[in-house]
């Protein structure tokens, strides 16, 4: 199979993945072409197939991720695969008309104010949820909305970046003039970057085009209806530098005039309930784990103080249903090394690393591809490790990263209020061994 480009075209009728019968192409662009097709029990699905087979490890690693969100207005990813013909994700088959197309259609040239107000406060509250789960979307724009009987669906998340020749890096994925200028030249993405890829898609669904990356021309001139503090707020989720735009998607809802409601849909992050400590807590540094280091999954596990086996009691991401509540043998896999050793490990390749416990992994669906493992240390002892899967950029984590993600635990210590407990437990767990062997 070729490095660059799928082997074969595909078309309506053609079976891929083994599972799923293409009916007819939905759309095409540079990234692939996304097509209905019919997968098990006769659901109909959206299934997009990406060109560019150089980036299989990234696209396993977001897609995984993806497929854990859970929310009304994102669109859910059921599947992904690769075969002889490409790399594909399945997703649920929004009914409606994406937003794009309803300007083409309706446009005169923009769409009625507020209408268009209310779209983008649904697509506020599905931004809201994604950043709040250390996801950006990347190519917000109205072809990504899709409007059907329930509102606005977000779709089409940016699973795979196009890539440049051989040797010039990456380029920017998106669309010119919805990009933030950020995207555009290649810097690093942030939740106000979907910002300003919604106040782009929100101004060219009143004007009928898009602003220009240049001082705007007034809105107001093109849009009676606007009001001058509507126009104040488009400028400002437009701002060139991102540390001046609106900050997040929740803040231009509000500036809009649309405060969002409470949160809804499910979290990425999972705890053990225990008594001596909050779940929250650790959801949220499991979570915050996740954005600083970029990872695809984060899990917390502690020492059993009798036993020694390593307990999951937290993780967020991919796999986090399935170990969160797993319990290992003493020494078993990367974290029963760390935990035995209190040496952080960095491994750019689980799968060639004799350590790794691949028939675990297997057992919760996640296998990574690249990982590091750092001690919890508390007063001198290991009480647990923090461990740290799979950049999402496909780039491995190696040596250089472990100083930070050692930080990262030592403060993650700190905010433990059982760690003192734990420590004194496993202490006296370690005398009682000790006393038992001597005799």
């Amino acid at each position: 199979m070729s490095d660059l480009s799928p082997s074969a075209d595909v078309g309506a009728g053609e079976i891929v993945g083994g599972r799923y019968k293409l009916l007819s192409e939905i759309s095409s662009g540079a990234m692939g072409h996304v097509y209905r097709a019919r997968g098990a029990g006769d659901r109909e699905v959206a299934l997009k197939r990406l060109f560019d087979l150089r980036q299989a490890t990234h696209f396993d690693i977001e897609a995984r991720l993806l497929s854990r969100l859970r929310h009304p207005r994102v669109v859910e990813v059921l599947d992904h695969f690769q075969d002889d013909s490409g790399m594909y994700v399945v997703m649920e088959l929004v009914r409606g008309e994406d937003l794009g197309r309803t300007l083409a259609r309706r446009g005169d040239p923009g769409l009625p104010l507020q209408e268009v107000l209310a779209y983008a406060a649904q697509a506020c509250d599905a931004l809201r949820y994604i950043h709040e789960q250390s996801i950006v979307h990347r190519d917000v724009k109205p072809q990504n909305l899709i409007v059907g009987q329930q509102g606005v669906v977000l779709v089409d998340f940016g699973i795979a970046r196009e890539l440049a020749d051989a040797g010039t890096g990456t380029r920017a994925i998106g669309t010119p003039l919805y990009m933030a200028p950020e995207v555009l030249v290649g810097e690093s993405v942030s939740p106000r970057s979907d910002v300003y890829g919604l106040a782009a898609t929100i101004w060219a669904s009143l004007a009928g085009r898009p602003p220009s990356y240049h001082e705007p021309d007034s809105l107001r001139k093109l849009v009676p209806d606007v009001t001058p503090e509507l126009e104040e707020t488009l400028r400002r989720a437009l701002d060139p530098r991102p540390e001046r735009r609106i900050a997040s998607a929740e803040a231009l809802a509000t500036a809009l005039g649309s405060p969002l409601g409470v949160a809804t849909g499910s979290s990425l992050a999972r705890s053990v309930v225990r008594p001596e400590q909050d779940p929250s807590l650790l959801e949220s540094i499991v979570r915050t784990a996740a954005g600083i280091f970029e990872a695809a999954a984060v899990s917390i596990a502690l020492a059993d103080p009798t036993t020694r086996e390593v307990v999951y009691y937290a993780a967020w991401g991919a796999g986090a249903d399935e170990i969160v509540g797993v319990r290992l043998d003493p020494g078993t896999g990367i974290a029963g090394a760390v935990l035995a050793s209190g040496d952080p490990i960095a491994i750019p390749s689980c799968r060639d690393d004799e350590r790794f416990a691949a028939r675990i992994a297997a057992g919760t669906g996640y296998v990574p591809h690249t990982m590091m493992v750092v001690p919890l240390v508390h007063a001198g002892g290991v009480i647990g490790v923090l461990s740290i899967l799979d950049r999402r950029s496909g780039e491995p984590y190696g040596p250089a990263d472990l100083p930070r993600a050692q930080l990262f635990a030592e403060l993650t210590v700190s905010a433990l209020p059982a760690a003192a407990a734990i420590s004194a437990r496993s202490r006296a767990g370690a005398d009682a061994a000790r006393r038992t062997r001597s005799r």
